[in-house]
């Protein structure tokens, strides 16, 4: 199936959330094949959140075709990270994971100390992983679907950049590069932090009343952290897709909705994760060097303001 096609949605719903690409009938497309990488990311170490499949798995594999080794936390889609991590592997990049929930500041703090340890050092975070609930009114929403959006959307992106932010190189005086107690001149690169904030931040969706707001707040957070960081070179960057075909979309919207899903933007079908990937490479490389405070806007051409 090429990526301009519609996706043929099949009656293929899941039952809990992130959801199994494994189970997908319709495959997600990863990486393309004509993608070559250039090294951009080469010696660099990257942390992504919900990186066991969708979004997620498309950006590791991205970072290690560019160079970069990865380190994965994922909930509890084992199949889905094992299939990741042999994805990285395959690319001749060191990948290591580890379950664990945002939800809970200390399986963060665990995840960054793992990634030092396992994988040497830590370049770039990528908070990546959500959940949503398909609610048709706020009188249908529950407190603890409000909560677990709330504390995995937002808090879980806080509790990991809290978390990863003393091992992110830092610069220093006369193009001094500081990672953690090591000091170099000219190397390595400052740190990058990437959310993967959302359209529905910018536009709103009636049905995920509380994604929207707490994508909405992923946007706020980047730009305020990106100020607070601007001295210590650290860029903090999003990227907001509109609909793409990955697990969570089976996991969340009734069968009845697919067929209205890839209908909701100008291009009229959804998006792939790998049309979405780069994004994330342009960030964390120096091609975007320049680029703090800022979120890229991969949605299918849905017109958005800041």
């Amino acid at each position: 199936m090429g990526l301009r096609e519609k996706i043929p949605f099949l009656p293929e719903g899941q039952s809990s959330q992130p959801g199994s690409e494994a189970d997908m009938w319709t495959k997600p497309v990863v990486i393309r094949d004509d993608y070559v990488g250039a090294g951009k990311l080469s010696g660099r170490v990257a942390l992504v959140t919900g990186g066991d499949s969708g979004i997620g798995r498309s950006v590791a594999v991205h970072f290690a075709r560019e160079g970069a080794d990865v380190f994965i936390l994922y909930l509890n889609e084992h199949e889905d990270a094992a299939a990741t991590r042999k994805m990285v592997e395959a690319e001749g990049r060191r990948c290591s994971t580890m379950a664990g929930d945002v939800r809970d500041p200390k399986a963060c703090a665990e995840a960054v100390e793992r990634c030092v340890r396992e994988l040497g050092h830590l370049d770039i975070l990528v908070n990546n992983a959500a959940v949503q609930h398909y609610r048709t009114s706020i009188t249908e929403m529950t407190d603890a679907d409000i909560e677990s959006t709330f504390e995995t959307n937002i808090l879980g992106y806080m509790h990991m950049a809290k978390a990863a932010l003393p091992h992110l190189p830092k610069t220093g005086g006369s193009g001094t590069t500081t990672r953690g107690t090591t000091s170099t001149t000219g190397s390595p690169a400052p740190g990058v932090i990437i959310n993967t904030t959302s359209v529905t931040a910018y536009k709103g969706q009636p049905q995920l009343l509380d994604y929207s707001a707490t994508k909405g707040a992923i946007s706020a957070l980047t730009q305020a952290l990106a100020q607070q960081l601007a001295g210590s070179g650290i860029r903090v960057n999003g990227v907001a897709p509109g609909p793409i075909w990955t697990p969570l979309i089976p996991a969340t919207f009734p069968r009845t909705e697919f067929l209205n899903f890839q209908k909701s933007v100008p291009m009229q079908r959804a998006g792939q994760p790998s049309e979405v990937g780069p994004c994330y490479v342009f960030l964390a490389s120096s091609d975007g060097a320049t680029m703090s405070g800022q979120v890229l806007h991969p949605n299918g051409g849905t017109p958005v303001s800041a």
